[in-house]
């Protein structure tokens, strides 16, 4: 058996906390599922050393800052309201550069978007006829056929260059009940209508990771998330490592299918595990077998072929899959995967 070729990555046996000054955090699927958290995320949030902050960021644009660190406090989290990121807030550092300040402002949403806007100083419509300077959208539970047609009138008024500034485009969001139509299905009806397609702020954009990181005076951060189209994405187009969680949307099937641009530095069972050692990967040959390890996992791929040679951990294997999937340069459809991987 030959050793792994230099350009395959292996990982440090550190937690994923080590060298870290700030724990970014998701909240949906993260740290609770509608008003319950999720089990062992609220003992593992406040397990982390006083020396590294958390910051959590939501695109969530329905509530405020402060009703948001409420929530969270009630769980039994130590937060206040300037620990929260709301995709509202990297909003409205995106209108100030599109619009004159004082303009009027269309906006879409509920109070954790108009509150945001009211306090740069902007004015607050809900009507065309008012002759808005730009459309700012938002999700909020109420939001319905009125404001989104609204939204839609103010635009084709405005013309092509009149600014539509989106929160955020998540086409789901997680609920105790279930998974229901996120921002991205209410903007997709107004682009529908209009034929052209928003600025966005929040995940997977940069903007909520750059206000994120200039509030905390962040230089070396983590993304925690369980979304890899929003969080495990934005992250690495923020430049800032990220792991993925299996607490919420995104499974093992989602993880071993990751597009390069959505692969996460670590998977993750659930929280308890930021504060573990992470297993290396490592990779070697064995003739034409190219063979993954993880813990006491092992995958071994020959050709288009993988095969579980040793299961180990239900997560070791996922990481020890996910490893052998990627590293293979091929995409997930061209291989023959196991089912012992994502089932």
């Amino acid at each position: 058996m030959t050793p792994a070729m230099e350009d395959v990555p292996t990982v440090s046996t550190d937690t994923p906390l080590a060298g870290v000054d700030v724990v970014l955090a998701d909240l949906d699927g993260v740290v609770y599922r509608g008003h319950l958290a999720i089990p062992y995320a609220v003992e593992s949030i406040n397990a982390i050393p006083d020396s590294i902050r958390v910051g959590y960021i939501t695109n969530n644009a329905s509530r405020t800052d402060a009703s948001v660190a409420e929530h969270l406090s009630g769980l039994g989290l130590r937060v206040l309201a300037d620990d929260v990121v709301t995709s509202p807030q990297a909003a409205i550092r995106l209108l100030i550069e599109l619009v004159p300040a004082g303009s009027t402002i269309l906006v879409v949403g509920g109070d954790g978007l108009t509150s945001v806007v009211a306090a740069a100083g902007f004015v607050v419509t809900r009507s065309a006829l008012d002759s808005p300077a730009a459309v700012i959208q938002g999700f909020a539970p109420e939001v319905g056929w009125t404001q989104l047609a609204e939204a839609a009138y103010a635009l084709q008024a405005g013309g092509a260059e009149m600014p539509w500034v989106a929160t955020n485009t998540d086409w789901t969001i997680p609920q105790a009940r279930g998974t229901a139509p996120g921002n991205g299905t209410l903007v997709s009806a107004v682009h529908t209508a209009v034929g052209r397609l928003p600025v966005v702020a929040g995940k997977p954009e940069a903007a909520i990771f750059q206000e994120a990181m200039t509030r905390f005076g962040a230089t070396s951060a983590i993304m925690v998330g369980d979304r890899l189209d929003t969080d495990i994405l934005g992250a690495n187009r923020a430049g800032i490592p990220s792991a993925m969680v299996l607490t919420g949307v995104d499974q093992a099937k989602q993880i071993l299918a990751a597009p390069a641009e959505e692969r996460p530095r670590y998977i993750l069972e659930d929280l308890r595990d930021l504060h573990e050692p992470y297993p290396a990967t490592v990779e070697s040959t064995d003739g034409d077998v190219v063979v993954t390890t993880v813990g006491e996992s092992v995958v071994r791929r020959t050709g288009s072929v993988l095969v579980v040679a040793a299961s180990g951990s239900k997560i070791d294997l996922l990481r020890a899959g996910a490893a052998a999937i990627w590293n293979s340069g091929r995409p997930i459809y061209a291989l023959d995967v196991p089912p012992e991987l994502y089932s």
